[in-house]
């Protein structure tokens, strides 16, 4: 398994709009195959810059996800909002503690 982590940075005004949309599709996006956890966070200090953490079996779930219409629908709809350049990393998890 490996994490997903993905920055965004929305114009203000469009935020609603996006987690809208995010509400409706989220279900679709965390039960996708492969997917395990998704969350979606917010910047304290700059509330336009958004991040999605999700946890995957392997990388070629991501890609799946990646290259299917879902995710075309999505991303289609979300980067008409963004104000930069979205930032992704995929990480492997060294220490948790619950």
């Amino acid at each position: 398994m490996f994490i997903r982590i993905v920055k965004m940075s929305f114009h203000e005004e469009k935020i609603p709009e996006f987690l809208e949309h995010f509400h409706t599709v989220k279900d679709q996006i965390r039960n996708y195959p492969g997917n395990n956890f998704l969350e979606m966070y917010r910047d304290k200090d700059n509330p336009c810059i958004i991040f999605t953490y999700s946890i995957w079996n392997d990388v070629s779930d991501l890609e799946k996800y990646r290259h299917s219409e879902l995710f075309k629908e999505v991303w289609t709809f979300t980067k008409q909002y963004f104000n930069a350049k979205p930032e992704a990393w995929s990480v492997d998890k060294l220490v948790s503690l619950p």
